[in-house]
């Protein structure tokens, strides 16, 4: 009798890795991929290593060094993480591996929490290497064990690419068997392998070339490329990952009965494409960003001389940008056949919902921060940011710009020494600091930028999940380690003004920041106070605020500092606080008339 869960696609993947017989396993969290390391890490009893590491190159090269020692690794990130780990692995792609490597790129379509929404299949392409591509969390599960027989039979590590629908998405899950063989680890010494001199590389470039035609025979035969022909039909759909999903069902409401491709391992299939070519007389073709099936679709049926006519994004009618459903599918299928539109129920609303753009929670120290620092720096100062929860402190007016994991302080030396007159003042994370903020402190520091590196020290990654990083002195499987001291990495890497403040203390954070502007040259101020949500996951319990209503102007001082707990009642016109204040005491130091004070027990 076959076992099923209800599982979220994450989890599902991690059981997946557990059934293939992973035995190392590094990531760095990025949303929506962190739940499968969370999951691992999370389990009481393991015969697999697993951690976060400090960032996704370093995560990609350890399950590198496992798998070329011949254990089955993989290595977790979300799609820009892949931005970070693409020096080794258009390089890997020449060295391959001696035992297994998966390398897990969560593609974000439609943005959710990412700051683009690039096509990981791409890099499949760029770097030579076969591509799996889910369609729903049980595919997700059952195509880990496969992917790692894949890697392990050609030697090359393979790219898994779930999206946000398929990792945070929900459904029952067949378990299968978790295999009890593991192969054994020697390293062994190949120079010519291993050493990527160019002499070496020369060499093996012809041979990765040859390997990746190989993998695309071998997919010809996959279960996960299904083909279906209808006989008596000449149109044909051919669709991928889980937009395949979106595609039969808008084949289904549309009435129509055409040949069916699914792709969901790449490279493309070409036999099975070819015979729904010569099947039919008109395709269209369907998948979420780039058009990666489309264009060697195109390609294959100029290669075969097959006269068909082959529609999708390149004509407008199916959409680059975004994620894709049931209801696009069938405009995509209406449009390209020529099918009466089908009709779809409108949700009319008689009411205008209102705006709910994202905030820093309730007393989140990151907003203190921000307050002070637009104090001091005034409304001239120049604020670049970086990527976290302190993104949102674009709502305090205190974020001018984000483009990846670390830029906020080597665009904070950019605009510095492109001659800008007004102070700069960037802020950037704890973890992210340690991803590769430590580099350009160093750059800054070494070129003499006079900027203010603000850290924001929350205690944790809070923005994908709350994991450890390297300042916590605890692993990702909870056990203790070094605590490494920010302070001390900066003043290591030559600055000279390191100072870290409580956030929540807004006249010595006033102080603090006030003499890191004035310093000459690269000043760092670590404002450093624990996440309010894993605070209260711990147990912690502070203080209560309340307004007195006696003394309370109105003058909104309170509510313009912008934390959800604090409202202003507009029956009264007076200010209050609700069951959200989680007691940071920020809002009484505010207050000119000693109107908000601590609830006594």
């Amino acid at each position: 009798m076959s076992t099923r869960e209800f599982m979220l696609g994450n989890v599902a993947i991690a059981r997946g890795i557990i059934e293939g017989g992973g035995q190392v396993i590094a990531g760095y969290p990025g949303t929506p991929s962190s739940e499968v390391i969370d999951t691992l890490a999370a389990m009481e009893k393991r015969d697999f290593y697993v951690e976060w590491s400090v960032n996704e190159k370093v995560a990609f090269e350890v399950a590198a060094g496992a798998a070329i020692a011949g254990a089955r690794s993989v290595v977790t990130m979300k799609h820009v993480g892949l931005n970070v780990a693409s020096d080794p692995l258009m390089t890997l792609s020449y060295m391959g591996v001696k035992g297994a490597m998966i390398i897990i790129s969560a593609d974000d379509p439609s943005c959710h929490s990412s700051q683009n929404e690039q096509d990981t299949r791409k890099y499949a392409q760029f770097a030579l290497m076969p591509c799996f591509d889910p369609s729903t969390p049980q595919e997700a599960k059952d195509m880990i064990p496969d992917a790692f027989r894949l890697s392990n039979k050609f030697q090359a590590a393979a790219i898994f690419r779930p999206t946000t629908r398929i990792s945070h998405g929900k459904s029952d899950v067949e378990l299968g068997e978790i295999t009890s063989e593991k192969p054994t680890v020697k390293f062994e010494k190949m120079p010519e392998r291993w050493i990527m001199m160019p002499k070496n590389a020369r060499a093996r470039h012809p041979y990765v070339l040859q390997v990746y035609e190989d993998i695309r025979k071998e997919l010809d035969d996959s279960r996960w490329n299904q083909l279906e022909l209808k006989a008596g039909s000449k149109l044909a759909i051919i669709s991928s990952g889980v937009a395949s999903v979106y595609a039969r069902e808008a084949m289904k409401r549309c009435g129509l009965d055409a040949s069916f491709l699914k792709i969901c391992a790449y490279p493309v299939p070409e036999s099975k494409v070819t015979s729904i070519l010569e099947h039919a007389d008109k395709v269209l073709v369907i998948e979420e960003l780039e058009p990666v099936v489309e264009d060697e679709v195109r390609i294959m049926a100029q290669k075969h001389g097959i006269n068909v006519e082959i529609l999708g994004k390149s004509e407008g009618l199916v959409p680059r940008h975004g994620e894709l459903n049931v209801d696009i599918c069938m405009d995509a299928i209406s449009n390209a056949f020529g099918l009466p539109a089908v009709s779809q129920a409108a949700t009319n609303l008689d009411m205008e919902l209102p705006l709910r753009p994202p905030v820093l929670c309730p007393g989140c120290s990151h907003r203190a921060a921000f307050y002070v620092m637009k104090k001091v720096f005034g409304k001239d100062g120049i604020y670049p940011s970086d990527i976290g929860c302190y993104t949102l402190g674009v709502q305090s007016g205190a974020v001018d710009t984000t483009l990846c994991m670390g830029a906020s302080i080597t665009m904070s030396s950019g605009i510095y020494h492109a001659g800008e007159d007004h102070p700069v003042c960037c802020s950037i994370g704890d973890s992210t600091f340690f991803h590769t903020g430590m580099n350009g402190l160093l750059n800054a520091v070494y070129n003499k930028a006079d900027i203010t590196v603000t850290i924001m020290d929350n205690r944790i990654t809070a923005m994908t999940g709350h994991q450890p990083n390297p300042g916590m002195g605890r692993t990702a499987v909870g056990e203790s380690t070094v605590a490494v001291s920010i302070s001390e990495i900066c003043r290591a890497l030559g600055a000279k003004f390191v100072e870290e403040t409580d956030p929540y203390d807004l006249a010595s954070t006033e102080d603090v920041f006030k003499r890191a502007r004035d310093f000459k040259g690269t000043s760092v101020v670590i404002t450093r106070q624990p996440c309010v949500i894993d605070l209260r996951r711990s147990g912690v319990k502070k203080a209560m605020f309340s307004v007195d209503t006696e003394k309370c102007t109105g003058c909104k001082a309170c509510v313009r500092f912008g934390c959800p707990a604090t409202e202003f009642d507009t029956e009264i016109k007076r200010a209050r606080i609700n069951n959200m204040c989680t007691g940071c005491g920020v809002c009484a130091q505010l207050c000119k008339f000693g109107a908000i004070t601590e609830v006594k027990k």
